[in-house]
């Protein structure tokens, strides 16, 4: 059992600063996200698309903008625990047990769900004889490249993840054949540039226009996807290893659950302390709703910052909690490492 003063339910920008805000009022906190990297959308969605609305910062990336977040938080040493889904949320005395689907379990004074618009679930392949597949063979995220050296792989999408990884592994695979239901790609016009130098190369077999219809697999292993096209032109592709990337669907999931004030797939707050209609459980980000919200990052930092204040007068309701700048208060300087003879 992890004693903290916080939980925060989602690792994307909102909750990472989240983390950065608790802290400059001397509060810790545990992150526990569903993705296994944190960043949440930023990295899952667009890792490399371009944000133009983070305030001070005229442009930025997807990754860059969570690598500095992380930057940020460390002085505060929040405990990630990535790839863990909340699974239990009660209350407990003054706080509440919080519990992942890994047997993490927690005690806090206080949570906040930052979950963005839900927990992420890759979108899933619907095609006859997919349910004889063994896992091995059935990947909708990349963990160990190495895997696939030497290997036919068919890889569907036409996203950035999907081309990405075309990219990425065509110079240890065998072959790869990259299937995609238009002609059209909505990755980043660089990378669709290198994966059709790949093609042009004979490393990269693209079918567009066309989606798989029929899996064959040997006792569970893969041997081959049909596919069929717009025009209902049918072709057959030897593959070892099947890659989709889909995108990602958004599931309130167990969160749905937890006797919250649900507004459609949103947590109804206050806009003074972004507290939820359960004392104690607090909401930042996409996934709360109020009069006027607006989903935006920097909505989503300001929303953080008046929840930590709200729940630093909650942990310690006899105290008044005073705003401290970080320019030149010696607490703030302190929380954060800084040392001020430099």
């Amino acid at each position: 059992m992890i004693d903290t003063d916080v939980v925060i339910v989602g690792a994307g920008p909102c909750g990472l600063f989240q983390v950065f805000e608790l802290g400059l009022l001397g509060l810790n906190a545990e992150v526990v996200d569903s993705i296994r990297q944190p960043g949440g959308q930023c990295t899952e969605l667009y890792p490399d698309k371009p944000i133009y609305d983070i305030p001070g910062i005229p442009v930025c990336t997807g990754d860059e903008l969570t690598e500095n977040l992380l930057e940020q938080i460390k002085p505060f040493g929040a405990g990630l625990h990535l790839g863990e889904e909340v699974s239990v949320l009660r209350p407990d005395g003054e706080g509440f047990v919080v519990e992942t689907d890994k047997g993490t379990q927690f005690n806090a004074k206080a949570v906040v769900i930052a979950a963005g618009v839900g927990s992420f679930q890759p979108r899933p392949i619907r095609a006859k004889g997919i349910e004889e597949l063994n896992d091995d063979c059935l990947h909708y995220r990349v963990r160990d490249p190495q895997q696939f050296a030497g290997k036919r792989l068919a890889i569907l999408g036409g996203g950035d993840s999907a081309l990405d990884w075309v990219v990425e592994l065509a110079p240890i695979a065998e072959h790869i054949t990259l299937v995609h239901r238009r002609d059209e790609y909505r990755a980043v016009d660089a990378t669709v540039a290198a994966m059709r130098q790949l093609e042009s190369d004979g490393k990269v077999t693209t079918v567009e226009n066309s989606k798989a219809t029929e899996i064959h697999s040997d006792n569970g292993a893969l041997t081959a996807l049909d596919l069929k096209s717009k025009a209902g032109d049918e072709v057959r592709v030897d593959a070892d290893h099947m890659l989709v990337f889909f995108g990602l669907a958004p599931k309130l999931g167990p969160i749905a659950e937890w006797g919250l004030d649900i507004n459609r797939k949103t947590i109804n707050v206050d806009t003074e302390r972004f507290e939820t209609s359960t004392p104690g459980i607090y909401a930042v980000g996409d996934i709360n709703h109020y009069p006027g919200k607006k989903k935006l990052i920097l909505c989503g930092f300001h929303e953080a910052a008046l929840a930590a204040f709200a729940i630093k007068s909650r942990i310690e309701p006899d105290k008044k909690v005073h705003v401290q700048y970080t320019t030149t208060s010696p607490v703030m300087h302190e929380r954060l490492g800084v040392n001020d003879d430099e």
